[in-house]
């Protein structure tokens, strides 16, 4: 499946984002680059899968708690409260974006090196309960 040229950008700003966000944690909760990561990011998903289809996403009945604690863990972060606006935001991630994340679990560990560490006896157990992924006994 080719990206149309919006969508490849709404891949960098997104991946943009990510690495904000992340460099944010890293330099101890920095508010101007978790700012700057939120922004890329939504501005990534809206290149991505279009304004129409963004605002559905955000806005279904499932998610609406998610998206709640989303924005206002962003507007904590703008607001120089930090540390508890990322908690805020993290738990709007979960509510949000969870279903992917069994999605994403099958993926890594599919991968050369990741994936055996992560099937590993004592280690698979604990994320598929976190990722809510579903083994099926063979």
């Amino acid at each position: 499946m080719w990206l149309s040229e919006s969508q490849r950008f709404g891949v960098a700003f997104t991946f943009g984002g990510f690495l904000f966000f992340m460099f944010g944690i890293i330099t101890f909760f920095d508010r101007a680059l978790l700012a700057l990561g939120n922004i890329l990011f939504l501005i990534g998903l809206l290149l991505i899968i279009g304004t129409q289809k963004t605002l559905v996403f955000f806005t279904r009945p499932t998610k609406r708690r998610g998206t709640l604690f989303f924005t206002f863990g962003i507007l904590l972060i703008l607001f120089k409260w930090t540390f508890t606006g990322f908690i805020v935001e993290t738990i709007g991630i979960f509510g949000l974006f969870g279903d992917f994340f069994g999605v994403v679990v099958q993926f890594l560990r599919s991968m050369p090196i990741i994936g055996p560490i992560l099937s590993m006896p004592p280690i698979a157990p604990i994320i598929d309960r976190i990722a809510g992924v579903s083994v099926l006994p063979v």
